[in-house]
């Protein structure tokens, strides 16, 4: 009896260590970083991350502590396996803010509202999930995204944009506004929203007053399918913000260089607040202060001028007081990136933990400059612009040009099989019905002098616009030799005719085609650490080692349209309110006049007039001519004028309607 007392005792203790070691392992999480850099054009860079996850719905249950509920429930009802949303206001620059960096290939998104998901759905169920979860998205973050339930608002790319074929979907709106009222309703996301930790900096004058902003949500998840490693769903929100310090009378100086120091700022400058402490619910909360490759290089070479020695003598890793810059505060810790190509210039990372603060002594970063420097942020291998050629309200072109930039040391990869070094690209391009692209005038100016299409294009692929049903969509797939200078793709369209009801309320501003895409599937932007596993408790820094493909947005095309004169439909209710009133006005006069008491009124009027004298006069009169006299002759002849005037104004308002109804029929 002992005995199998002593084996429950243990079976039970066995038990309970392995369901708190399971519950331990299977918790929810959420982390909240911001990463703070300086630009080559004399502004700061500010990029929040926040990161929640969710175990797996098997093992955890339904009920979350920390996840949203409502995201959670969107992913369960509409089998959502990859989904990304952004509103964005402003345009990314890629020549001076970079192109070839983990933030500007996934945070730089196209103006407006950008949304893609795939599901996990048959493929006859993908386009009515889509349409769903647009009108879900939509009152969810007070926004327009329902618009993007039509069939010609969307489109399902191949593998132009993301490699999933068939369950995904893409739309964009260009002309979307973006304002607090999105906002709002994704910082109540967040488990603090904007009371507690570094969301708490989220000034909203501060942040609407920027260069470029955009706010953006990704969902991944591993509930659906066949994958054998479930990891949950996991929500990443990220706000990349682009602010222009206020300048001071010491950044204007003007230096022997003929160069303006640029504006030092800090946190409580560029956003009018402190950060008073992290969030209680997050696991993690950290700050972090990138320095630029570029911007190293030209330290190290400031302090060779002034020492008179090595390059070398910068020591980024001990010390965040250089000759170019100097920090507030002493950073808890100073990352480095591994970079083989790179060794002497790489990214330099200073880490701030906020946990060391709190109400009593806030967090109030400050980046002073001591001299101006010049440097350029690493650039994608080709930079992107789209324009429209032509003039007219009838036809026009679509020009896509690509300028090449300067190559890094590594940074064109070589063609094993042809021995020559090869340049490949992907273009997406989604055009609305009402411009009727001619993909068959496609021509490819390399150089400028113009080439063989077969010569340059591997593959692509062509949906053609069909009216009012879906729009054009083109994906193309490039190769081109290293030393190619500049290309230009252009295609020819016709302008269509829409109806009056299609019209936006500004139809004369013009109409938008949405940002192409440009990825170079050989180029991945991502930065390598040494590995520390300080380093993977850090969302923000994991993303950044991801190889994350390079890709850019063009600008957003406003192309006129023949619009009509919307003052007409005014006119013509007018005039046709006036002929009614005049038509029915007339009818109901005739129908409701009352013949008998005119009669009745005229024969007393007449009697009146004649009196006893016209009577005598008349009787004598029908004597003379030897008739006999009738006192009702002028009644009836009154009677017989009065129905002659009725037939004739019948007749004259019915033919008045008829002609009105044949002419306007």
């Amino acid at each position: 009896m002992a005995a199998v007392l002593r084996f429950l005792i243990a079976v039970l203790l066995f038990s309970s260590i392995a369901s708190a070691s399971l519950s331990q392992e299977e918790e929810e999480e959420f982390s909240e970083e911001l990463l703070l850099k300086p630009l080559a054009d004399r502004k700061v860079l500010a990029h929040f991350h926040f990161e929640s996850k969710a175990p797996p719905t098997r093992t955890y249950g339904h009920h979350h502590r920390l996840f949203p509920k409502a995201l959670y429930q969107l992913v369960q009802k509409f089998r959502i396996r990859e989904m990304e949303l952004s509103f964005t206001q402003g345009r990314w620059n890629y020549e001076r803010w970079g192109g070839f960096d983990p933030i500007s290939s996934s945070n730089a998104k196209p103006p407006g509202v950008e949304l893609w998901a795939v599901f996990d759905v048959p493929h006859d169920l993908v386009d009515a999930s889509w349409k769903n979860l647009t009108h879900t998205l939509s009152g969810l973050f007070c926004a327009s995204i329902n618009f993007l339930e039509s069939s010609t608002a969307y489109s399902a790319p191949d593998w132009g944009f993301q490699p999933f074929s068939g369950s995904l979907r893409y739309g964009s709106l260009p002309r979307e506004a973006v304002c607090t009222e999105n906002l709002t309703p994704w910082l109540k996301l967040l488990p603090c929203r904007d009371k507690a930790g570094l969301a708490a900096l989220m000034d909203r004058p501060s942040i609407y007053r920027g260069f470029y902003h955009s706010q953006r949500l990704r969902l991944s998840s591993t509930e659906f399918g066949s994958t054998e490693l479930e990891s949950g769903i996991a929500l990443d929100q990220t706000l990349t913000v682009v602010l222009q310090p206020t300048t001071s009378q010491r950044a204007s100086m003007t230096y022997s260089s003929d160069s303006v120091l640029q504006p030092s700022w800090s946190l409580s400058s560029i956003f009018g607040r402190k950060v008073s402490g992290r969030c209680v619910l997050a696991k993690s909360s950290n700050v972090y202060v990138q320095v630029e490759r570029g911007l190293v290089s030209e330290l190290k070479n400031l302090h060779a001028e002034d020492e008179g020695s090595g390059a070398g003598n910068v020591t980024f890793e001990k010390t965040w007081n250089n000759p170019g810059f100097e920090l507030s505060i002493a950073p808890n810790r100073v990352i480095k990136e591994v970079n083989i190509l790179h060794d002497e210039t790489s990214i330099v990372l200073y880490e701030y933990l906020i946990d060391n603060y709190s109400n009593s002594e806030p967090f109030d970063l400050g980046f002073t400059w001591k001299f101006p420097v010049v440097w350029s942020s690493p650039q994608a291998p080709l930079h992107a612009s789209r324009f429209l050629m032509g003039s007219g309200n009838e036809r026009g072109a679509i020009a896509i040009s690509l300028k090449a930039t300067e190559p890094s040391d590594g940074l064109w990869v070589a063609d094993t099989i042809e021995n020559s070094c090869m340049l490949r690209f992907n273009v997406f391009q989604v055009v609305p019905w009402y411009v009727r692209v001619y993909f068959h005038t496609l021509q490819v100016f390399v150089d400028g002098k113009p080439q063989s299409v077969t010569d340059f294009i591997e593959r692509m692929r062509i949906s053609p616009s069909e009216d009012k049903v879906s729009p054009g969509v083109m994906e193309m797939a490039l190769k081109l030799p290293c030393c190619v200078k500049s290309v230009t793709l252009t295609l020819e369209f016709d302008k269509g005719f829409l109806h009056i009801d299609e019209y936006p309320p500004d139809a004369n501003q013009g109409f938008d085609i949405p940002s192409a895409v440009i990825s170079f599937p050989d180029f991945h932007a991502s930065m390598h650490f040494l590995k520390d596993d300080s380093l993977n408790k850090s969302p923000l820094l994991s993303k950044f080692q991801e190889k994350s493909p390079v890709l850019c947005y063009t600008e957003v095309l406003l192309v006129p349209l023949t619009t009509p004169d919307f003052s007409m439909p005014y006119n013509v209710i007018t005039i046709t309110c006036t002929v009614f009133a005049l038509y029915f006005g007339s009818l109901l006069n005739v129908l409701r006049r009352r013949v008998g008491e005119e009669e009745r009124f005229l024969k007393r009027k007449d009697s009146k007039k004649t009196g006893r004298l016209g009577q005598l006069l008349s009787k004598l009169f029908a004597k003379l001519r030897g008739k006999s006299w009738e006192p009702t002759q002028t009644q009836s002849a009154s009677s017989s004028l009065i129905s002659s005037k009725l037939i004739f104004k019948v007749i004259l308002v019915a033919g008045i309607a008829a002609g009105w109804q044949y002419y306007s029929g």
